[in-house]
């Protein structure tokens, strides 16, 4: 993550853990969904909304082109999912095991 100019590096972890904090205290999908509205523009959640969907067509082993024509998401967005997928921290690997049905 981009640090701020005057933090240290300790500072900067702390203020992540708060918001990762906030984000594991909220309780349902209409808190979720609040609190990204509340704190990412309209492009910044479009950007994240944007991911998760091709995580479920990465899954499906759609072809990356396929995948731009489907949701408009640009190749280079679809390849660095496919990166964090496979060699990430496996947080979409949590999320979709937790998702799936």
């Amino acid at each position: 993550m981009k640090p701020n100019r005057n933090e240290t590096g300790r500072q900067q972890q702390r203020a992540e853990d708060a918001l990762f904090t906030a984000l594991v205290a909220l309780r349902n999908t209409r808190e979720v969904r609040c609190f990204l509205e509340d704190l990412c523009t309209p492009a910044e959640l479009q950007a994240l909304v944007d991911r998760w969907q091709v995580v479920e067509y990465l899954q499906k082993d759609l072809p990356y082109r396929k995948i731009h024509d489907l949701t408009g998401v640009s190749v280079t967005t679809i390849g660095r999912v496919a990166r964090c997928l496979s060699d990430g921290a496996g947080g979409y690997k949590t999320a979709i095991d937790r998702t799936s049905h």
